[in-house]
């Protein structure tokens, strides 16, 4: 096995690195030419039709069919010009990837006449046989209907000879079975929300938007030595792994040199990353070895997520064209740093204005502190819905691992700005404020753009941090959707500011004035939420229990942390904002943990073969060749010379002998934990079944392997090693 492995890194360090073969243009010439844009939209749709079609995507009206039939002409005649010979619908079932079902533009008539056909109805609908697809109890497995439906406001794109038209995903009574259908019912609630809000500062704001700027981490793995490890190649971690001597201990990879391979890799999938108008803008080595980071300028949430999405794909393309894979798992290598996908969320405006930057004067500074109060409120309030939205097997093993932010959902703000709202709460009262007391306040306000200038400074373990002009939700793992999130912030944040909108209204009904009654509200939300706020190390030990005392829950377990799904109070929110139904939420809470369970599953069965059919006959072999070394020893040396020679071969066969009776012992009681598992009746029961009495095996076989992997004659190891995993690029 060493020789294997000797060989695939020659071959890999032999290898000649791939030319990108860059348009010669500059990026911005060729940045966007394989997206149906607005230019494009100019160029191919009439006058008439392109001011009804951008209209449509701006106020989020219906598009008739007329409209529907031009605007497919001119994309299938853009398309076809671009080399395109098929079409699909690209949607987000609830698997966390994307799905395709590509049709071909020619159509034969009964009389042989040949034609490329593409009208408004296959634009605007299709019917994909969805029976195999998640749908969490929503439709039988008889019943193949799902319907996709084009979603207007995200352009179409071109990815190989494919044009791709971005859909929703619904069921054939209407049911989302997809994260962009929730995602677009929580922004249209959000605008809603957010706007009757602005218009208590500015009379002009007619809409608003959430904005999302992701950072996506991940691994890169020679596929030489992937394709020698099973357990990356069937769950994307290694299952079993000694640590490397070194790995990330001397902080030296960290925004390092990028190796010349992997910069070729991060070029060209930048290139085709620019071609499909996604941003890209950052990329760098990450902290831990053969781990990086790239990042695009933030954009409207739905296009972002769904550019998010796309280049996850691009990177898988072009890794294999450069002999990578890509890992986008939370946590591949146990004991070096895991992945994540930071979100950064904010609103704005269609007046130009970031609602969670403050400005120059005190009125914008007023509606800054609205907002940012108000986030801080609806992160208190639904703590369990935001962390349900975010853990999933593979973050189960990242969070709260002093590696990335811990299970306990807190908000930091800097402690200048989160003083400034402690003195708020002592200043403002339920009495009228005096004049006095009215201009000393909106001074201090008028100063928050100097507090936040020494303020940027950011809590790497917090999972929901204020940075400036935006908040950054951590926690969210790196191969996850990230409208999961997304839906479920968007939405306790548009029920919040539907709450305060309200309670403003009816203090001024008292006779309060306007800006009294906010800054009343305002003082009331910032008590309340107070024990969400924390400024320290989320790592630590003294935070656990101080958060306990404040009430704050810590849910490290993946099936209780999802039974906020079907908890009453966010059942009610989503059914109010009318972003999902309690069948809608019911289904994701079904989907998810039936999720996990098989993740599970799939990793007890690989665990079990690699340690019974991989493992132990190596360690055997091994152990062979010891006890034949020592009879041989027996044969020449003396009684005496023998004690002392052969004792510590005699020591380590028993060793050898003691890890191979564990793992088999505990490979077949993790077999019957697993048969015991899915004979059990209920879907619930099977998942807890899973999580605590399955997978607590993983790490007691992982021990032994472990520790055999240290002793077992390196020539006969049957896997790649971390060292050569991880430094191999």
């Amino acid at each position: 096995m060493a020789l294997f492995r000797f060989k695939a890194l020659e071959e890999q360090f032999s290898r000649e690195v791939i030319e990108v073969a860059a348009p010669k243009e500059r990026p911005s010439d060729y940045y966007g030419i394989n997206v149906f844009d607005k230019p494009k939209m100019q160029k191919y749709l009439s006058k008439e039709i392109f001011e009804k079609i951008t209209d449509a995507i701006e106020t989020s009206t219906h598009i008739d069919r007329k409209i529907a039939d031009q605007v497919a002409a001119g994309m299938k005649a853009w398309a076809i010009e671009r080399g395109a010979t098929h079409y699909t619908h690209w949607f987000h079932p609830l698997t966390d990837t994307t799905a395709e079902k590509h049709d071909a533009f020619l159509d034969v008539s009964p009389t042989g006449d040949k034609f490329e056909n593409f009208d408004g109805d296959k634009l605007v609908q299709q019917e994909p046989d969805a029976s195999s697809l998640p749908s969490g109890g929503i439709r039988n497995t008889f019943e193949a209907r799902g319907y996709t439906a084009w979603d207007p406001s995200s352009p179409a794109f071109i990815v190989g000879k494919t044009l791709c038209i971005p859909t929703i995903f619904i069921s054939y009574t209407g049911e989302a079975l997809d994260y962009k259908t929730p995602l677009l019912r929580s922004l249209a609630a959000l605008d809603k929300a957010a706007t009757e809000t602005c218009q208590l500062f500015d009379k002009d704001v007619k809409k608003v938007i959430a904005t999302l700027g992701w950072e996506q981490e991940y691994f890169l793995i020679d596929e030489a030595i992937y394709k020698a490890r099973p357990d990356l190649m069937l769950t994307d971690r290694t299952l079993m792994g000694h640590a490397s001597a070194k790995d990330q201990q001397l902080e030296d990879h960290y925004f390092g040199s990028i190796p010349e391979r992997v910069n070729e890799f991060m070029r060209e999938f930048e290139i085709e990353a620019f071609k499909l108008g996604i941003p890209v803008k950052t990329r760098h080595n990450e902290v831990a070895p053969n781990q990086f980071e790239c990042a695009p300028v933030f954009e409207e949430a739905n296009l972002a997520n769904d550019h998010n999405l796309l280049v996850m794909d691009v990177m898988r393309r072009v890794g294999r064209k450069h002999k990578f894979r890509v890992l986008f798992h939370e946590k591949p290598f146990k004991g070096v740093n895991g992945s994540a996908k930071h979100n950064n969320w904010s609103m704005a405006t269609d007046t130009g204005v970031n609602l969670l930057k403050p400005g120059n004067k005190p009125k914008t500074n007023m509606q800054f502190l609205t907002f940012l109060v108000n986030t801080v409120k609806a992160v208190h309030i639904n703590a369990d819905l935001l962390r349900a939205s975010i853990v999933s097997a593979g973050n189960e093993y990242r969070l709260g691992a002093h590696e990335a932010p811990p299970a306990i959902i807190s908000v930091f703000l800097g402690r200048q700005l989160s003083a400034m709202l402690d003195d708020l709460e002592k200043r403002v009262s339920e009495k009228p404020m005096t004049p006095d007391e009215k201009t000393a306040l909106k001074l201090d306000i008028g100063k928050i753009p100097e507090i936040l200038l020494d303020n940027t400074d950011r809590n790497r373990t917090s999972p929901f941090a204020f940075t400036g002009n935006r908040f950054e939700f951590r926690a969210v793992g790196a191969s996850g959707n990230s409208a999961s999130p997304m839906i479920a912030l968007n939405t306790a944040v548009a029920k919040q500011l539907k709450d305060f909108n309200l309670e403003v209204e009816e203090l001024s009904s008292t006779g309060v004035k306007k800006d009294e009654a906010i800054l009343q509200v305002l003082r009331k939300y910032i008590i309340e939420s107070k024990a969400v706020r924390f400024e320290g190390n989320g790592y630590s030990q003294e935070w656990k229990e101080e958060a306990e005392r404040r009430g704050l829950t810590n849910i490290t377990d993946v099936p209780d942390a999802l039974k906020s799904y079907k908890a009453e109070k966010y059942v009610k929110l989503f059914e109010e904002m009318s972003v999902l139904s309690p069948r809608e939420m019911h289904a994701r809470y079904e989907v998810r943990i039936e999720k996990y369970k098989k993740k599970l599953q799939i990793e007890s069965r690989v665990l079990a073969d690699l340690a019974i059919n991989h493992i132990v006959p190596t360690a055997i072999k091994y152990q062979t060749l010891l006890i034949e070394n020592v009879k041989g020893m027996k044969e020449i040396f003396s009684e005496q010379e023998f004690k002392d020679l052969a004792s510590a071969r005699l020591e380590l066969i028993k060793e050898i002998s003691n890890h191979i009776s564990q793992i088999k012992f505990q490979s077949e009681a993790m077999r019957m934990a697993r048969k015991n598992a899915n004979e059990l009746p209920e879907c619930e029961e099977k998942v807890a079944a899973y999580a605590h009495q399955v997978k607590p095996y993983f790490e007691e076989i992982r021990y032994h392997i472990d520790k055999l992997e240290r002793v077992v004659d390196d020539e006969l190891w049957p896997l790649p090693k971390y060292r050569e995993i991880l430094f191999a690029h």
